[in-house]
């Protein structure tokens, strides 16, 4: 999964510091992953105009983002070990600090995505009774919290 990531196919690869390479090494985040017992699977369905709706698609992932973020902080609350996992690259900032050369503003906040983390997202969704794709002119976001 991992060469998806290389391919750079969303484009957040080497520009985010929650995707490959700088979220960590592949082997290490899948053995961090595999550490935890259970994990809550969720997913929002957004509607397109088109199959061509990259605007839609955009606005969609955003609130994706601030929805997993909210996730993130009620499993702060709880105070229970736990991972949040997201769709894509962290979209905190707005520009990224490894592509100024700063370190992280939010790392306590930043989230990683699944794909990071080698979970296919698609093999993840059908063992969960989830469709991946969820009819034309939708585009559907995934999002996990791994916790003991």
């Amino acid at each position: 999964l991992i060469q998806l990531c290389e391919q750079n196919t969303c484009g957040n690869y080497g520009r985010n510091y929650m995707c490959p390479p700088y979220v960590g090494n592949t082997e290490e985040l899948i053995e961090k992953a595999k550490g935890y017992k259970r994990a809550i699977v969720f997913q929002k369905i957004y509607p397109l105009e088109d199959s061509f709706d990259i605007e839609g698609m955009q606005t969609a992932k955003e609130d994706f983002g601030k929805r997993t973020q909210q996730v993130k902080t009620l499993c702060k609350e709880s105070r229970e070990k736990h991972l949040v996992l997201g769709a894509g690259g962290c979209t905190l900032c707005k520009k990224c600090g490894v592509m100024t050369n700063e370190p992280c503003r939010f790392p306590d906040d930043a989230i990683a995505s699944l794909e990071s983390y080698s979970i296919f997202v698609s093999k993840l969704a059908s063992a969960c009774g989830m469709n991946y794709i969820n009819g034309v002119n939708t585009v559907t976001y995934f999002g996990a919290v791994l916790c003991d």
